[in-house]
């Protein structure tokens, strides 16, 4: 369970996340939806730690943290080792093979020995179909299969929650598809997975929960079928008819 009670966040003057009062369920898949500027990838970033809220309460599991208070390394650790984070641009190291960016963090970060860490990397390499690139260099990898390694490195480092902000935005459609299928699979193994996205389509079929922000508030939190079913709220019907165009 990932949780933010009177959670705030500003930059600067700007009041990004406002109150916000949300609990993320383990085993279940809650995808982030709302227009730019709204607040989503801050509140991703927030549960783990990359953006600092100043006010609330951040719970995962038993580790719990007050933004009201200074917080020290060692809390910083135990949130981020709780969390992985796959990013839009992937962030593969350059220099290093395939399978050495997926033990990298379980080595270094985690400690495990390489003898245990290079066979689970193998597994994880083959759940997202790159086994056979474990030689490669990022820069002979198409968008697509560099996000499915960064996927495959979330995974190798054992998280209770896997963070994914705009994990397609900068591919392809058609390298859009490898990814959300790899996504999709996950989910159904029941993974803990927050996602933020614009694809409305995959969120649909994806998701066991929506979240809509809007201007830093939660506008919309519940069950799939209800925000894409909604007939009444007029924000969520002009929001969902804008992103069908897009």
């Amino acid at each position: 369970m990932v949780a933010f009670k009177e959670m705030n966040k500003y930059f600067n003057e700007h009041h990004v996340l406002k109150n916000i009062n949300v609990q993320f369920e383990k085993g279940a898949t809650t995808v982030i939806l709302g227009p730019s500027g709204s607040g989503k990838s801050t509140l991703l970033r927030c549960s783990n730690l990359l953006e600092i809220p100043q006010t609330g309460i951040l719970e995962i599991d038993t580790l719990k943290v007050d933004f009201s208070k200074k917080l020290n390394q060692k809390e910083k650790l135990l949130i981020r080792q709780s969390t992985a984070m796959v990013f839009q641009s992937f962030n593969l190291f350059p220099h290093k093979t395939v399978i050495e960016n997926v033990v990298e963090g379980p080595i270094t970060v985690l400690k495990k020995g390489k003898n245990k860490i290079y066979p689970i990397a193998e597994k994880l390499l083959d759940k997202v179909g790159l086994l056979q690139k474990k030689d490669s260099f990022p820069s002979q990898l198409s968008g697509g299969q560099q996000q499915r390694v960064a996927i495959a490195r979330a995974l190798a480092m054992e998280p209770k929650f896997l963070l994914f902000d705009e994990p397609t935005s900068a591919l392809d459609p058609e390298l859009e598809g490898e990814v959300l299928k790899v996504l999709k699979g996950l989910a159904e193994e029941d993974k803990s997975m927050i996602i933020v996205t614009h694809n409305l389509n995959f969120a649909r079929v994806v998701a066991d929960r929506i979240l809509f922000l809007e201007n830093g508030e939660i506008v919309f939190n519940g069950n799939t079928d209800q925000f894409f079913n909604n007939t009444e709220n007029e924000r969520i019907l002009s929001f969902i008819r804008s992103m069908q165009f897009i």
